[in-house]
């Protein structure tokens, strides 16, 4: 096992300090300040926000259907507030599902019918974002364009 040696001195230099104080700056240079806007990056967080939201209040419809099912289907009370409540948002975001299926239980129907409104709600929300994604950002190939201002 060896034994770790001291640097030798003859070897090892002193680098020289980069200070910049000791820069001096010609006459005849302008001092320029630029501020680089990117408009692809804020239509991309633009883009990205409208689609969260849109997925989010889609969301929240299919959540208040399939919670109203679940309602229906263990037979809570109609008189409980909150039961009261889920079944007037899921009657205001049913699209006018409510009579399409009559079949002979009141269950079932339910059953058949928000579960068609929740899985319309799902496809209009996944339309609707790949709509926006797809036309509101530009392809692969695009032209960088810079907006340029001096301060």
């Amino acid at each position: 096992m060896t034994v770790p040696q001291e640097p030798d001195p003859r070897r090892t230099q002193q680098l020289p300090v980069d200070r910049d104080d000791q820069y001096i700056r010609p006459a005849h240079e302008e001092v320029v300040n630029e501020r680089v806007e990117d408009s692809y990056a804020s239509r991309v967080r633009t883009v990205r926000m409208v689609s969260s939201a849109i997925t989010f209040v889609v969301g929240l419809f299919a959540v208040v259907l399939v919670a109203q099912i679940i309602l229906v289907l263990a037979e809570a009370n109609p008189r409980n507030g909150f039961a009261s409540f889920v079944d007037g948002f899921s009657s205001g975001v049913s699209l006018g599902f409510d009579g399409l299926f009559t079949p002979a239980s009141e269950k079932a129907a339910v059953l058949f019918n928000y579960g068609t409104a929740a899985i319309v709600w799902l496809l209009i929300g996944a339309a609707l974002t790949y709509l926006i994604r797809k036309f509101a950002l530009p392809g692969p190939r695009r032209e960088i364009r810079y907006r340029r201002t001096v301060e």
